[in-house]
């Protein structure tokens, strides 16, 4: 576990940062992008669960937060770095995990009948906003792969997690007693 004694290093001031591995890129590189977004994507979902969500989705997106951290730290090793260093990545197991949760709620819910629109409690708007930002992220990440190559988890990760955030806007939404916000198509 890193020890942090003061937070600024002026070594950024250029515009350039350095990959896990040392290796200095510029700051608007694919991979400085692909990582920025995925913690982004935390900072959201932590704002969700400061809005106070329903217990089963704070157990189920509390250790997302800490997969997102691996979900970073398998990013910002380049694939061939990751021989020689033992880092954090993103497995199997996450995605099962987040498809135990997403079965789990989505027993709970109706079928869907319609689009849904962002919205209903603020926990599931929340939601929602985290949503787009992991579909950001996926986008983000397949274009890194079409660049170079990257931990073969992450993109079926993030795939899996922007649904599973979708079905928890639902959940929480039915939790607290609100309807879906349905899309009116004649309107």
């Amino acid at each position: 576990m890193p020890k942090l004694t003061r937070i600024y290093t002026r070594t950024g001031d250029a515009g350039d940062t350095a990959l896990g591995s040392g290796r200095r890129v510029s700051k608007d590189h694919p991979r400085i992008e692909a990582y920025g977004t995925v913690d982004e994507l935390n900072a959201a979902i932590g704002c969700a669960l400061a809005a106070g969500l329903d217990p089963e989705l704070d157990r189920a997106l509390r250790p997302v937060q800490n997969d997102l951290f691996h979900l970073g730290s398998d990013l910002c090793y380049p694939e061939e770095d990751k021989e020689s260093v033992k880092i954090p990545q993103i497995e199997q197991r996450h995605i099962d995990t987040l498809e135990r949760h997403m079965d789990s709620m989505s027993d709970q819910l109706a079928p869907l009948e319609n689009f849904i629109l962002p919205g209903g409690t603020p926990g599931a708007a929340m939601l929602h906003l985290a949503r787009t930002i992991c579909r950001r992220a996926e986008r983000v990440l397949v274009e890194l792969r079409h660049r170079e190559p990257i931990g073969g988890f992450t993109i079926t990760y993030v795939n899996r997690l922007s649904d599973l955030l979708f079905v928890a806007a639902r959940f929480e939404n039915f939790k607290k007693g609100r309807p879906d916000v349905c899309w009116d198509s004649r309107a």
